[in-house]
Order: structure tokens, then sequence, then C-alpha cells
């Protein structure tokens, strides 16, 4: 590996380390119905999140929620002692993928057969420190 890749490398990693993360796979809704919740939250801070997640009224959310949840647990992990409060955690990104599809036959009329996808998807999320303005 070249010099300059290396130190690209370095630095990404480096900036990996504030950043926590937390996936869900094959959830067993449709990735469109996903997509709505995610970006009900996306840029949002970590409290403002939870508390649209919690009120909302889609089915998707509760377990957006959750995962929310999961990736604070893990900055909790990392930062011993810390509140969320005093940090500035935000969703930075969250991103759905299409999951496994199960393909199912329904009965049609004269014999036919119409194909079912059964959709699913995963679910990513990654939550940072906002990084404050200096003042002069």
């Amino acid at each position: 590996m070249g010099a300059r890749k290396h130190n690209r490398a370095e630095a990404i990693k480096e900036a990996r380390k504030s950043q926590y993360m937390a996936s869900l796979n094959n959830v067993p809704t449709s990735p469109r119905k996903m997509r709505l919740v995610a970006d009900l939250v996306r840029g949002m801070n970590v409290e403002m999140a939870l508390h649209v997640l919690q009120f909302s009224t889609k089915e998707a959310s509760n377990r957006v929620y959750k995962l929310l949840r999961s990736a604070i647990a893990n900055w909790e992990a990392k930062n011993e002692g810390a509140r969320i409060e005093e940090s500035a955690l935000y969703v930075k990104e969250i991103f759905v993928d299409s999951g496994r599809m199960l393909k199912r036959v329904q009965p049609a009329p004269q014999g036919r057969a119409h194909r079912v996808r059964k959709r699913s998807n995963h679910v990513t999320l990654i939550i940072d420190k906002r990084e404050q303005q200096a003042k002069a």
C-alpha cells in the first residue's frame, strides 16, 4: 500500500473511533416502509430521535427505537460515566438495504398463480459526537 493510501486509511480509522454503530439484519418489513422511519431521525440529536420514534405510529419505528438504544449502549460501554444529555450525540448515518426476499405463490383465477414477494431489510445506524463550533 502506498504512503498516501496508508495515511488516508489511518485517518479514517481514527475518525471511526468517535463513531458508534448498531445494525439490524433480516427485519421482516419492506425496505420502503423502513426508509420512511429512517428519514424521520436522520441528522437528529439522539434524545430527540428517541422521543420521535417512541411516539411514532408506524410499526417499523419500534425496531428503529430499539436499534438506536443499542447504538447508545455501545457508546456507553466505551464512555463509562458519561451522560447522554451532556454529550452532543446525533444520528450521523442511518441506511436501509434490501435483505432476503421470500417468494411465495398466491392462487389466481383460471388456474393461474401470482408471485408474492415478502421483502426484508437490513438497517445500519451510526451515531457520532457533534463537533462544537468554537466562537472567537
